[in-house]
C-alpha cells in the first residue's frame, strides 16, 4: 500500500485551527483588559467613563450571545458553501469585532465587538471539529480533534503574555494580525473530501484526498470509495430536527450535550475570564498578571500532550483522568476560598494553594474535558445528522457558558467564591461517573463501527428514507 505523507493532514488541521487560536485570543482578552478599563490611570483605557463591576461582568458574558447564534450560521455555511469557506467566512465577524473594540469610546462598542466575536466562536466550534474529523484518517482523528483545545490555549497564552505589557490598542492590532494570519494561511488549504462527495463532485474529492494524504489517485482510491459509501448512505437519509431525537442519533446527541454541559460546568470559562480577579481575591504574593501567564503556559503544554496520546490511550481513559483531576483542583480552590471567607489564620500559610490548585485544574482539564467533547461529538454524530445536531449542541454549550460567566461574579460577591468552586467540583464528579458508565470508546473505530456500537440499525448498507 502507498505510504503517503502523514504530516500533511496535521499541517492542514493546524492551519484550520489558527482560527481557533483567534477565538482563544478573543475569549482571553478580558483578563488583561479588565485591569486597563477599571484602572485609576485614565490613559490606559479608551473609554470616557470607568465601567462598573456589573458592566464588566456583562462584557465578559455577552460573547456567549453571539456564540449561541453562530453555530446555526456555521452549520448552514458548512453545508452550502463548504467546510473550508465556512471557516474562512468566520473572519468577517472576527474582523468586525476587532474594529469595534479598537474604535471603542464607551461600553456599547465593547458589547457589540464581543457579540461579533461570539458569532465567530460559534461558527468555528461547529465547523472546525467537522472539518478536522473529515480530513483525518481513523488513526489520527483523535489527535486532530484535540487540536481545538491546543490552539485555543495558544490564543489565551498570547493575550495573557502580551496584554498586560502593551497598550489597549496594541492588543487590538495584534488581534487583527492573528485573524489575517489565519485568512492567508488557510486560503491555500483544501476543502473536505466529504463535502465534495455530498455535492457529487467525485474528482474534486479525489484531488483533495490526494493533497491531504500525499498519495496518487490510485493510492487514495480505496479510502475514497469508503467515504463515498458513507456519504451515499447518508444522502439517502433525510435528516430533520426530529431525526436528532430518534434512536442511535439521540444517544449520540445526548452524550455530546452532556459532555459539553460538564465541560462548561467545570467552570473553565469563569476561571479563564476572571483569572486575574481570582488571584487578587486570594491575596497571593505573586503578581496576578505573572500568575496568569504561568497558568497560560501550563495550559499550553498540557493541551499539546493530548494529541500525542489520545489515539493510544483512548477517549474514555483521558476523560476519566481529566474529571478526577479537575474535581480535586476545584475542591482545593473551594477549600482555600472557604477558609478565606471565614477569615481562618491558616490562609496565610497556604497562599500558594490557589496557584497549585489552578495548575492541577487547568492541566487535567486540557487532557480531557477541554478537547474531547468536541472530538467525540464529531465522531458520534452521523454525517446526515451532523449539520443539524452539531449547531444545537454547540449553541447549548454557549448558553451554559453565558450562565457560568454571568453569574459566577454575582455568586462570588453575594455568598462567596468558594460556593461557585464547590458547585463546579460536584459537576466534575458527576462527569466522572457519566463517562465511566455511558460514554463509549471510539478509539480506532470507523464511523460505521461507531454507529453500530450506538445501536444504529441497517448501518451495513444504505438505507432509504
Amino acid at each position: 500500500m502507498e505510504a503517503g505523507k502523514l504530516y500533511r493532514q496535521y499541517l492542514v488541521g493546524a492551519a484550520a485551527n489558527i482560527a481557533i487560536l483567534c477565538t482563544g485570543f478573543s475569549m482571553g482578552w478580558t483578563a488583561p483588559i479588565n485591569i486597563k478599563l477599571t484602572s485609576n490611570d485614565t490613559s490606559m483605557s479608551p473609554l470616557e467613563q470607568t465601567p462598573s463591576t456589573d458592566e464588566i461582568a456583562w462584557m465578559g458574558s455577552v460573547l456567549n450571545f453571539g456564540a449561541i447564534i453562530g453555530p446555526f450560521i456555521g452549520g448552514f455555511a458548512a453545508s452550502t458553501i463548504g467546510r473550508k469557506w465556512g471557516l474562512m467566512s468566520s473572519t468577517i465577524p472576527l474582523f468586525v469585532g476587532w474594529i469595534l473594540v479598537a474604535a471603542a469610546s464607551n461600553m456599547a462598542f465593547l458589547y457589540a465587538g464581543r457579540i461579533f466575536w461570539g458569532v465567530a466562536v460559534g461558527m468555528l466550534f461547529t465547523i472546525s471539529p467537522m472539518y478536522c474529523a473529515e480530513i483525518a484518517t481513523v488513526e489520527s482523528r483523535g489527535a486532530l480533534g484535540s487540536f481545538l483545545q491546543s490552539f485555543i490555549t495558544v490564543g489565551f497564552l498570547l493575550v495573557y503574555g502580551v496584554g498586560p505589557y502593551v497598550s489597549y490598542h496594541a492588543v487590538a492590532y495584534l488581534g487583527v494580525a492573528v485573524v489575517a494570519l489565519f485568512a492567508i494561511s488557510f486560503f491555500f488549504m483544501p476543502e473536505s473530501p466529504t463535502y465534495y462527495l455530498l455535492k457529487d463532485k467525485t474528482e474534486e474529492a479525489a484531488q483533495c484526498l490526494m493533497t491531504i494524504r500525499g498519495r496518487s489517485r490510485q493510492g487514495v482510491a480505496a479510502e475514497l470509495a469508503l467515504i463515498k459509501a458513507d456519504v451515499t448512505a447518508s444522502k439517502e437519509k433525510t435528516a430533520t430536527i426530529g431525526d436528532v431525537f430518534r434512536g442511535s442519533n439521540f444517544k449520540a446527541f445526548y452524550i455530546s450535550c452532556a459532555l459539553v454541559f460538564f465541560q462548561q460546568f467545570s467552570g473553565i470559562n469563569a476561571v479563564l475570564f476572571y483569572m486575574t480577579d481570582i488571584f487578587k481575591a486570594s491575596g497571593t504574593d505573586m503578581e496576578p498578571s505573572v500568575a496568569t501567564i504561568i497558568i497560560g503556559a501550563v495550559q499550553l503544554v498540557a493541551s499539546f500532550i493530548t494529541p500525542f496520546v489520545v489515539d493510544r490511550l483512548g477517549r474514555r481513559i483521558l476523560l476519566l483522568i481529566s474529571t478526577c483531576g479537575t474535581s480535586i483542583g476545584l475542591a482545593l480552590l473551594g477549600m482555600f476560598f472557604l477558609l478565606l471567607h471565614v477569615e481562618s489564620p491558616a490562609v496565610a500559610t497556604i497562599s500558594f494553594l490557589p496557584v497549585l490548585a489552578l495548575v492541577l485544574f487547568i492541566v487535567t482539564y486540557c487532557w480531557g474535558l477541554g478537547p474531547l467533547p468536541w472530538a467525540v461529538m464529531g465522531e458520534l454524530l452521523p454525517i446526515e445528522v451532523k449539520s443539524v445536531a452539531a449547531p444545537i449542541a454547540t449553541a447549548f454549550c454557549w448558553t451554559l457558558s453565558f450562565l457560568v460567566t454571568k453569574f459566577f461574579p454575582s455568586i462570588s460577591e453575594s455568598i462567596g467564591m468558594h460556593v461557585g468552586f464547590f458547585i463546579f467540583c460536584a459537576c466534575c464528579i458527576a462527569a466522572f461517573f457519566f463517562t465511566l458508565f455511558v460514554v463509549p470508546e471510539t478509539k480506532g473505530k470507523s464511523f460505521l463501527e461507531i454507529q453500530q456500537m450506538l445501536g444504529a440499525k441497517n448501518t451495513s448498507m444504505p438505507e432509504k428514507a
